[in-house]
């Protein structure tokens, strides 16, 4: 008999049980959302120099109480309960303090899924500054094979503010859906390699409700949203990223995104980064687009997204009204309606950025919860999250 590995002490299974078929999957997840590039193509953006300060204990923060729908918890324990891989919390822009579970080092990288989103729109945020980029422009200007697929007579707007008419579901759980073949485009899933990202993007259709109406959540938007700053900078995305973001951001870790057979990276979902820089993303949009007095992103673009612009009535006919009862969705980001102006990024399985202006704090929660979707936990997270946000 042979003993276990360390691999196997650390997480309760071998290393061959990670597969493309089990990779999202509970407990593979705690182990593959920080090392997606083992499973999936990806492309690194390199960190700028000086490295990470060392970690920060939370201390007795995690034994103060949270009151949740269902009673206090600890912070503790409720980082526990919503299968936290990582948090951190900024103060001012200054950290409060970092917390991991066993199964996370300080300073790894994690997936932040739909946080990705977020990303990009910060990228096509900073293009539109420089001229380059209309949100107001049809997708057809910068796109013109859409013409034809949902995307034909839908604007940038739309595509931004996750208004486009499509008639797509996210059925994270189908194997047999439509989903399921996006899936393979991007090449997360068994089975992929004989349709790219953007030939599957360009062939979805659209309903027959006008765009602009009603806040759907669809993934492929975020894609095509990629697509879109890739054709107006003429450059790739790792290289976006790298010189008009990661760079001037000052991160201090590489940070990665999938990509699919022909390079194409997936930006609705695809990036990994440390809480610390994710946190450095929200503090970055909590000072309105500026770091250390540096401008990256136009002011007025951030006020438009954390603030201004959004419809409450598209976000009242979609179906995650119940998170934010006020709430608007613009530019890849959720502004909560929440009496602190507290604006965020989601991501599935449990990834948060939550900013506080009121408080001026920024907390990064990754997380590898085992539901893709797990409304009632979602509702208890972010009031632990606003608590929170007002207890450091």
């Amino acid at each position: 008999m042979t003993g276990k590995t360390a691999f196997e002490t650390k997480y309760g299974f071998a290393r061959k049980d990670v597969r493309l078929d089990t990779w999202r999957l509970a407990p593979f997840s705690r182990w593959s959302f920080q090392n997606v590039g083992e499973l999936v193509p990806s492309v690194h953006v390199e960190a700028a120099p000086g490295g990470e300060e060392p970690a920060k204990s939370l201390g007795s923060l995690l034994d103060e109480k949270v009151g949740l729908a269902g009673g206090a918890e600890t912070v503790q324990a409720f980082l526990q309960r919503s299968d936290t891989d990582g948090l951190t919390i900024l103060k001012g822009g200054k950290p409060v303090g970092d917390w991991t579970a066993p199964n996370m080092a300080f300073g790894a990288r994690h997936i932040i899924f739909s946080i990705s989103k977020s990303v990009t729109a910060v990228l096509a945020g900073i293009l539109e500054g420089e001229g380059v980029f209309d949100p107001e422009a049809p997708v057809t200007e910068y796109i013109p094979e859409a013409k034809g697929s949902a995307y034909g007579d839908a604007s940038v707007r739309h595509v931004l503010d996750m208004t486009v008419s499509l008639d797509f579901e996210e059925a994270y759980l189908d194997p047999e859906s439509a989903f399921a073949r996006y899936r393979r485009a991007m090449l997360w899933n068994p089975g992929g390699g004989s349709e790219s990202l953007a030939a599957f993007l360009l062939t979805l259709p659209r309903l027959a409700e006008p765009h602009g109406q009603t806040y759907r959540y669809r993934s492929p938007n975020s894609d095509v949203l990629g697509m879109l700053v890739e054709r107006v900078s003429g450059k790739r995305i790792g290289d976006l990223l790298s010189g008009k973001l990661w760079l001037p951001l000052g991160a201090a870790s590489e940070m990665s995104v999938t990509v699919d057979m022909e390079g194409t990276a997936r930006t609705a979902g695809g990036m990994s980064m440390t809480p610390r820089d994710l946190a450095r993303i929200g503090e970055m949009m909590r000072q309105g687009g500026t770091v250390n007095g540096r401008r990256i992103v136009p002011e007025a673009w951030v006020r438009d997204t954390v603030t201004a612009g959004g419809s409450h009535e598209a976000w009242q006919r979609g179906t995650m009204a119940f998170l934010f009862p006020k709430g608007r969705y613009r530019n890849k980001w959720y502004q909560t309606g929440h009496d602190s102006g507290a604006f965020c990024g989601i991501g599935i399985h449990g990834q948060w950025i939550y900013v506080n202006p009121k408080t001026e704090v920024v907390i990064a929660k990754m997380s590898s919860q085992p539901e893709p979707v797990d409304d009632r936990l979602d509702v208890d997270i972010v009031a632990f999250l606003e608590a929170l946000s007002g207890m450091v």
